[in-house]
Order: structure tokens, then C-alpha cells, then sequence
């Protein structure tokens, strides 16, 4: 199956995307920071990258920025919660820069599930 990198600070949250996907026999990899997305060797070996938006030390609009740059066709999920404001202005900021999808938080692991096969098939 394939290969994701998941970032988010929200570490249960993380470990339910994570467990989501290893089900279906993905290979997950997880991180609580951004950094991860400067690691062109890691970068270049995914399918997808999922993030955050609001995360310490490197947010996800910068795992954006840094994924396009390394490996511009890899597939790009970005998510983000932390109220209707910060989702409404970071979200299609995060698609302007080049995410492929979004996925407002809270949600259900039915729909993120589906949004993570509907990227991996395009």
C-alpha cells in the first residue's frame, strides 16, 4: 500500500489517523512537528504527507512549502481545527501553496479515511 507522513501536535489525534491507516496496511510514518517535512531522503520515498496547520516550531504551511519543493507531485492532505476562524483563513491558504485537499477537524475517521483514498488514486 502506500507510504504517509502524518504531522500533528495533537498526539491522540495523531495515533487514530495512524491506526486508521495501518488497517487499511498503509505504511504510517508520525511526527508531532513539522520539521519532518525538511527531510528530502524521507520526502521523496511518500505517497502522501497529511499536516496539521497549527503546529509548534514549523506549521503546515511551511510542510506545504517544503513538500512542493522537494517532491512536487506528492500528494498533500492539509487539516486544521483550532476554531471556524483559523480554519476558514489557513485552509485554502494551504491549497493556494499547494495542497492537494482539506479537512476541516473535527472529523470522522470514515471521512478521512476517504479523502486519504480519494489522493492516493489521483
Amino acid at each position: 500500500m502506500a507510504r504517509i507522513l502524518l504531522l500533528d501536535d495533537e498526539e491522540a489525534l495523531l495515533r487514530l489517523m495512524a491506526d486508521v491507516l495501518e488497517h487499511e496496511g498503509h505504511d504510517v510514518i508520525t511526527s508531532t512537528d513539522g520539521r519532518r517535512s525538511e527531510e528530502r531522503d524521507l520526502i521523496m520515498t511518500l505517497d502522501l504527507v497529511v499536516t496539521d496547520l497549527m503546529m509548534p516550531n514549523s506549521d503546515g504551511l511551511e510542510v506545504v512549502r517544503n513538500v512542493r519543493s522537494a517532491n512536487p507531485g506528492l500528494k498533500i492532505l492539509a487539516i486544521s481545527g483550532g476554531g471556524r476562524a483559523v480554519s476558514q483563513n489557513y485552509l485554502p491558504a494551504a491549497q493556494a501553496l499547494g495542497a492537494d485537499d482539506i479537512l476541516h477537524k473535527p472529523f470522522r475517521p470514515s471521512a478521512f479515511l476517504e479523502k486519504v483514498k480519494s489522493l492516493l488514486v489521483k
